[in-house]
C-alpha cells in the first residue's frame, strides 16, 4: 500500500534551514508534522502543490517582536504572514502582555486597543480590568482559543514585572517585593514562558540595579530559558552596556541575547568593531545570541528623547511634568543643549494628528511655526505620550556587517499588523512589513550573506537560540511550518511614507501544517500554536 499525505508539496528548490546548499526533493505532510522528504512521486496527497521554478524553505521565525496583544486582536496576523513568518518571539525589550500586576500599565499602543470583544472567548476569574488575561497560562488558553495564523513564544519583560510589584518610582525592590518578583517569574515559566526580558534604557529598568537583573536571571537559567536585553546604551555607553550583559549572563549562568544590535549616532558607528570583538571573545566561554532588522532607523515612543529624570513615576507623572511651566522650562532646556542637527533625522510615526503622520519633524515644526524642540514637546504632550518617532541614527554599512554576523537572527522588533481592521489605522515602520522579505531579497540580490545562509538565519538559528524543538529544518518529525516563495517576486513593498504595504512573492505559507497563505492570498486558515520552547 503507497503512501499518503495530507499536502505534497513537489518540484520545488529545497533550502532546509541547515547552512547546507539546496536540494530537489518533495515533501509530504500529515496533520502538523513532516511526515516524508524524498522522491515521492508515486505517493497520493489530498492536495498537491507544485512548486516549479519556486524555492521552498522552513518559516520564518521573527525573534524579537511587540505583538502580544494584536495576535489576538488581528489574528491574520497579515503583514507577518506575508514575510513567510511562522513564529513570532514576543515579550521584548522588557514589556510583555502577562503577567500583569497591581498598577502597571501595558505599552501605550497595547493599552489604547479596545478587548472586549475578547470576552467572547473567555472570561477569567479574579481579573478586574478590561483585559481578559493577567497571567501567562490564561494569555496562553486565550492564544490557543483565538488559534492565530501564526505561532508565538513569550518572553517575561522585566519592566512589567517589576512595575506590576515595585511602581514605577526610579528605586530597587525591596527583600520582600523581589521574592514576589520571583514567585511571579517562577510561575510565568512554569505556565510555559521561555525567558526574561529587559528593557535597561526604559523606565523603570532604568533606574534597576544590575543585582536586581541577575538574581531574577537565576530563576530564569535554572528553568533553562535565557535572558534577552534591550541594553542600557545603544549609543554613548554602548560598549558599557555590553559588558554589563556578560555580567548578568555569567553571574546568573542565563544563556544571553543581545537585542537588535546596533551602534547609534554618527559619533559611535566606530564602535562596532570594538562590541564584534568583545561578542566574539566572549562566545568563548558563554552562550550568545544577537537579532537584528535591515533598516537603518529605529522605532520606538517619541518620549524615548526626554531626559531619563523625567520619565520617572509612570505616565501621569511623565505628562506633570510636561503640564508644569517650570519642570517643562528644565525639560527643554536640556533638549536644547542638543546639536541643532540632533533632529534632523526624526520621523513622527502613529500619532492622533494625521497630517504628522509619517512626516520628519522639521516639517512638523515648520507647520506649527516652532522650534523642532517646542514641537516635539507639543505632539508628546498633546498626543498623551502616544506618538511615536522613527529615529535615522545607523550606519548603513555597519547594518550589512552586523546582519552577516553568524550569530545575528533575524527579529523585526515591529508588532504585526494588517492593512485591515483595528491595526490598520496607525503609522508603524516599515519593518512591521518588510522586515524578512528585505533581508531574503538583499540574499538574492547578492548585497548580504549567501541565501542558504540567509535563510538559516530567519529558521534554525532562531529556532537554536530561543530553543524551540523541531522549528527550523525541514525535517522528518518537525513542525510542518513551511514556505513556498517565489524568487524572482519576492520583496517587500512597505515604505516609510506609505507602511501599510503587504510583501509580494510569498506564495504557500504552511503553519504547523495548516495552509494559510494559498497562491498569495489569505485563506482564513489558522493554525498557529503557543510554544512554551
Amino acid at each position: 500500500m503507497g503512501m499518503n499525505f495530507d499536502v505534497k508539496i513537489i518540484n520545488g528548490t529545497v533550502y532546509d534551514g541547515s547552512l547546507n546548499n539546496p536540494k530537489h526533493c518533495d515533501i509530504g505532510i500529515n496533520k502538523n508534522t513532516i511526515t516524508k522528504m524524498g522522491e515521492l512521486s508515486a505517493a497520493t496527497a489530498e492536495k498537491t502543490i507544485d512548486a516549479t521554478d519556486l524555492a521552498i524553505c522552513p518559516g520564518f521565525i521573527d525573534t524579537h517582536s511587540h505583538s502580544d496583544t494584536y495576535l489576538l486582536l488581528e489574528p491574520s496576523a497579515a503583514s507577518k504572514v506575508y514575510q513567510g513568518i511562522t513564529t513570532e518571539i514576543c515579550g521584548n525589550c522588557g514589556a510583555s502582555a502577562a503577567p500583569l500586576n497591581g498598577g502597571y500599565k501595558m505599552p501605550s499602543d497595547w493599552l489604547d486597543k479596545d478587548y472586549s470583544s475578547l470576552n467572547s472567548f473567555h472570561t477569567f476569574e479574579g481579573v478586574k480590568s478590561f483585559i481578559p488575561w493577567k497571567t501567562v497560562a490564561e494569555y496562553r488558553k486565550l492564544y490557543d482559543t483565538i488559534k492565530p495564523a501564526i505561532n508565538a513564544a513569550l518572553l517575561v519583560g522585566h519592566n512589567t514585572l517589576h512595575a506590576g510589584i515595585c511602581g514605577y518610582e526610579p528605586r530597587a525592590a525591596t527583600p520582600e517585593e523581589l521574592n514576589a518578583m520571583f514567585r511571579t517569574l517562577e510561575t510565568a515559566l512554569d505556565d510555559g514562558a521561555i525567558g526574561l526580558s529587559s528593557g535597561l534604557a526604559y523606565p523603570p529598568g532604568s533606574a534597576v540595579p544590575r543585582e536586581e537583573i541577575i538574581e531574577l536571571c537565576k530563576i530564569v537559567a535554572k528553568k533553562g530559558g535565557l535572558y534577552t536585553t534591550h541594553m542600557r546604551s545603544e549609543s554613548n555607553n554602548l560598549l558599557e552596556a555590553i559588558d554589563e550583559s556578560f555580567d548578568i549572563a555569567e553571574r546568573s549562568g542565563a544563556r544571553l541575547q543581545i537585542s537588535h544590535l546596533k551602534a547609534s549616532g554618527s559619533e559611535n558607528w566606530n564602535k562596532i568593531d570594538t562590541a564584534f570583538a568583545k561578542i566574539r571573545a566572549a562566545q568563548q566561554h558563554m552562550e550568545i545570541g544577537s537579532d537584528r532588522y535591515p533598516y537603518t532607523a529605529g522605532c520606538t515612543d517619541l518620549d524615548i528623547v526626554l531626559p531619563l529624570w523625567a520619565t520617572y513615576g509612570g505616565r501621569d507623572a511623565i505628562l506633570e511634568r510636561l503640564r508644569n511651566s517650570d519642570s517643562r522650562e528644565k525639560i527643554r532646556a536640556e533638549l536644547m543643549d542638543k546639536p541643532d542637527d540632533h533632529w534632523d533625522n526624526v520621523m513622527i510615526g502613529s500619532t492622533k494628528f494625521e497630517p504628522y503622520k509619517g512626516k520628519y519633524l522639521l516639517e512638523v515644526a515648520e507647520d506649527l511655526k516652532r522650534s523642532p524642540v517646542d514641537a516635539l514637546l507639543y505632539l508628546i504632550d498633546e498626543d498623551d505620550l502616544k506618538t511615536g518617532g522613527i529615529f535615522f541614527s545607523m550606519s548603513e554599512e555597519n547594518l550589512w556587517r552586523v546582519l552577516a554576523e553568524p550569530y545575528v537572527s533575524i527579529g523585526s522588533d515591529g508588532s504585526m499588523r494588517a492593512p485591515w481592521g483595528p491595526l490598520s489605522h496607525d503609522h508603524p515602520h516599515p519593518r512591521a512589513y518588510g522586515s524578512h522579505t528585505k533581508f531574503l531579497r538583499a540574499a538574492l540580490d547578492g548585497k548580504t550573506v549567501p541565501l542558504p545562509e540567509a535563510i538559516h538565519k530567519m529558521t534554525a538559528l532562531p529556532a537554536k537560540q530561543f530553543n524551540l524543538k523541531k522549528r527550523g529544518l525541514l525535517k522528518e518529525g518537525y513542525a510542518a511550518d513551511i514556505l513556498v516563495f517565489d524568487p524572482a517576486r519576492i520583496k517587500e513593498e512597505t515604505t516609510y511614507a506609505d507602511p501599510h504595504r503587504l510583501s509580494a512573492g510569498m506564495v504557500h505559507v504552511f503553519t504547523n501544517g495548516v495552509h494559510c497563505l494559498e497562491n498569495g492570498k489569505d485563506t482564513a486558515l489558522r493554525g498557529g500554536q503557543f510554544l512554551d520552547g
